[in-house]
């Protein structure tokens, strides 16, 4: 292996982005952001790394062992490298804008690290853009992230979006009100979290056949949102757990009122990667694309207020949007004057000027894969 082969290797899970993707990438979240801002949400800007204490506050509790840790050499304290920034922005809500009016529209758009890849992504260094809505507690607070996600994603040109609701607080409540033990809820919240049918018969019959019974109903109450909720709705749940699927169903309203080509679905049951959400939350999807667009929902900031939001993942986004097209450049032969350039860039042409008398302009602007040439005054496709 020589040296320059060497250095061109990279950590898995991290790599490089060239052109057309980079600039695709970043026009993307630009479009993303500007949607965003259409609806009222200001755009912030969290650092790369802090204090480790900080990005482990409030809803960071769930993401300890994602997290990238170094010693800061000033302050000889332990810092992270952000593997979600969600958290920083409740960490900025409660302290640098804990006087601001609530509601708070805030949004941001930046890399994050995590340890180690998800089976569904291979990637550990992408971009995290996305919403938080905080301190309305209101179910039309659920419905306007939710429907900004959808909107906000078909303009930039995603496909077959669907967006599946979960309520990771649904099956914990039921077991509560059941009665059943803590060890007891944890083995019926995985087996169900796991769509392990079989898992859950077994475990209802040995707890009593009326408590599996329901387990096993409310795994197969999952689907397109309006028959799961008629599902959900049916089964003889307790009553906050009642108060909950109601809720949930209310939420869908609104939402099928302002999205109305929306593909929403509904898994009640769904845990995995939901451990700090407190209320109704959701996946996004496009159809065909690897791994999911983004998360979303609502949970508490350490002051106790509540807030939901939601994050998109760059390389998803990227794999769910057409392919980024080759730029055009027009190549400036040498002796192009600084008017003359100007002039086609005010077209909205992007140029490359040309440092030598060449012999065969032509032959050097393809050369330089520019499909366009400057000659005689004009703009014309290279030959």
């Amino acid at each position: 292996m020589n040296e320059t082969s060497h250095i061109g290797l990279l950590p898995n899970g991290l790599a490089d982005t060239l052109n057309p993707d980079a600039a695709w990438e970043s026009d993307s979240i630009e479009g993303l952001m500007a949607a965003f801002a259409a609806f009222g949400y200001d755009r912030i800007k969290p650092p790369l790394v802090e204090f480790e204490e900080s990005l482990l506050d409030g809803p960071g509790q769930a993401i300890g062992s994602d997290m990238f840790r170094l010693m800061d050499p000033v302050t000889q304290r332990m810092m992270g490298v952000r593997p979600d920034i969600t958290p920083q922005i409740a960490r900025i809500a409660v302290t640098r804008l804990a006087n601001a009016p609530r509601p708070l529209r805030l949004s941001y758009g930046g890399q994050v690290l995590k340890v180690r890849a998800s089976q569904m992504r291979n990637e550990r260094q992408f971009t995290q853009i996305g919403v938080e809505l905080i301190g309305a507690p209101e179910l039309a607070a659920d419905a306007e992230v939710v429907t900004l996600a959808w909107r906000s994603l078909s303009d930039l040109g995603v496909k077959g979006i669907s967006i599946d609701l979960n309520l990771p607080t649904l099956v914990p409540t039921v077991c509560a009100g059941l009665g059943m033990t803590e060890a007891d809820a944890e083995q019926a919240r995985l087996a169900l979290d796991r769509k392990d049918a079989a898992a859950v018969a077994e475990f209802g019959a040995g707890i009593g056949e009326g408590i599996g019974d329901l387990l096993g109903q409310m795994l197969s109450a999952a689907g397109p949102a309006d028959k799961a909720l008629a599902k959900l709705q049916a089964l003889d749940l307790p009553d906050q757990a009642k108060a909950e699927v109601q809720n949930l169903a209310q939420a869908v309203d609104l939402i099928q009122a302002a999205a109305p080509g929306l593909s929403l679905t509904v898994d009640a049951t769904e845990f995995r990667g939901l451990e700090y959400q407190s209320g109704i939350c959701f996946t996004i999807y496009s159809r065909g694309v690897r791994g999911e667009l983004g998360r979303g929902g609502r949970y508490v900031l350490s002051s106790r207020e509540t807030a939901t939001g939601f994050s998109l993942f760059g390389d998803s986004l990227m794999r769910a949007l057409p392919a980024a097209k080759k730029p055009q450049k027009v190549f400036l032969p040498y002796g192009t004057t600084v008017s003359e350039a100007d002039a086609v860039r005010a077209q909205g042409h992007a140029t490359l000027q040309g440092f030598v008398n060449e012999t065969d302009a032509n032959a050097e602007a393809r050369r330089l894969d520019c499909s366009h040439i400057f000659i005689n005054g004009q703009v014309r496709e290279t030959n």
